[in-house]
């Protein structure tokens, strides 16, 4: 079970829940991966609606590790996600506000 307070979205991948939460260090890696010259404007991109697959997946892969996986962006290639594409939208959005979200 996961803490929303705590900044944590549940994500299942091949029907097994995970914890995933944007930590300093994850939120650092998603900087690089995607190149964004600030969060601010990632989370611009997703309120506006103009993320990406890519987008989605790096969000995804940096809440997991941030959750404690120890897996690769290509090992998400072939699993399935909880809920599909729009399923992995919605946790990447809910990653991102609830990093940015006070207690």
């Amino acid at each position: 079970m996961v803490n929303p307070y705590a900044g944590e979205v549940e994500v299942t991948l091949n029907g097994v829940a995970h914890r995933a939460k944007l930590t300093l260090g994850a939120l650092a890696e998603l900087e690089g991966v995607l190149g964004e010259g600030s969060l601010v404007a990632l989370a611009e991109r997703f309120e506006s609606g103009r993320f990406s697959g890519r987008d989605v997946l790096a969000l995804i892969v940096a809440g997991l590790r941030g959750g404690g996986w120890t897996g690769r962006a290509e090992d998400l290639l072939t699993v399935e996600i909880g809920g599909g594409p729009v399923g992995a939208a919605q946790a990447a959005a809910q990653l991102l506000a609830r990093a940015f979200a006070l207690p």
